[in-house]
């Protein structure tokens, strides 16, 4: 069962299309990472989910905001209260259950600075009292709009792991923007990727990563003969650097067959190497152009 469905979900400004037909699926108990570039228009995306702009086409399918925590931007405290003090105000609006208070602190790890002014607490602390606000309703699903920015890296790396045990210990479903990949595929079990307003790719983070194959990089003298040798075998070869050609492969037993194919052939191989795309490469080609970057050897078969 999905929490979040979106069909067509569409949003201008002016002339420019912000949001462009995005059908989003995102299942209940997931990480969903929503990724993009800077402007590619997660937040305006969430600001739709959450009924804070309305689409001009699509429809949008999502739980009740009562049932929603939401962390949109940078989180508003009142820095003379004190952490406790805080989710006070916020419980009151609310009307949720003064019991919910020690409860979000503990899960926040904040209970031990629950009653210092907000204004000694770090960005990294402020971050997680954010967190604990949008928890305050017991939320059976959690919006947050980049969440780590600004962060240092132990807070990057606290914001993770909270994160990461909400949907198990909590029953929470997330869905977290961001920019940087490598910050979410640790803990997202599902991954949509946003280029310019128009959603990409939506899957798990293994069929992403399966979206190109590895490719065997070999220096071998003519190149270009090496090629053709190649392609009547089905091997389709593309020029790399000078006197080096690429050739996707499956494993390193494929790579090794090329190997021995062109040496029968009488062509001296002097490097060859099996390369794999990392999950990071894959989000960059995907975000930023067609090309597919340069590979990450991961292994070299013995010629």
């Amino acid at each position: 069962m999905n929490v979040i469905e979106t069909s067509g979900l569409t949003r201008r400004f002016g002339k420019m299309t912000a949001v462009d037909r995005v059908d989003l699926a995102v299942p209940r108990g997931s990480v969903y990472g929503f990724l993009g570039a800077n402007g590619a228009g997660k937040t305006t995306t969430i600001r739709l989910l959450l009924g804070l702009l309305r689409p001009h086409a699509g429809t949008i399918s999502v739980l009740d905001l009562r049932r929603i925590g939401s962390l949109v931007e940078t989180p508003s405290h009142y820095p003379h209260l004190t952490g406790r003090e805080n989710l006070e105000v916020v419980r009151r609006l609310q009307g949720t259950h003064p019991r919910r208070i020690p409860a979000v602190l503990s899960r926040m790890e904040l209970a031990r600075d629950a009653d210092r002014p907000v204004r000694q607490y770090s960005l990294g602390m402020r971050q997680r009292l954010g967190l604990a606000m949008a928890l305050l309703g017991e939320p059976e699903l959690l919006i947050l709009d980049e969440p780590t920015n600004g962060l240092d890296p132990a807070g990057i790396q606290d914001i993770r792991e909270l994160v990461r045990r909400l949907p198990g210990e909590d029953g929470i479903t997330v869905f977290l923007s961001s920019h940087l990949l490598h910050e979410v595929e640790q803990i997202a079990t599902r991954i949509g990727i946003l280029r310019a307003g128009s959603l990409i790719f939506q899957g798990t983070p293994d069929e992403l990563h399966s979206r190109l194959q590895p490719v065997v990089t070999l220096e071998v003298e003519r190149p270009e003969e090496a090629a053709r040798v190649l392609a009547a075998d089905g091997w389709a070869a593309q020029p790399a650097a000078p006197g080096r050609l690429r050739v996707a492969a499956q494993d390193g037993a494929e790579a090794a067959r090329i190997n021995a194919r062109l040496v029968a052939a009488g062509f001296a191989v002097s490097h060859l190497a099996l390369e794999r795309l990392s999950l990071e490469d894959i989000f960059l080609s995907l975000t930023h152009s067609q090309e597919i970057p340069h590979a990450v050897p991961v292994a070299s078969p013995a010629l």
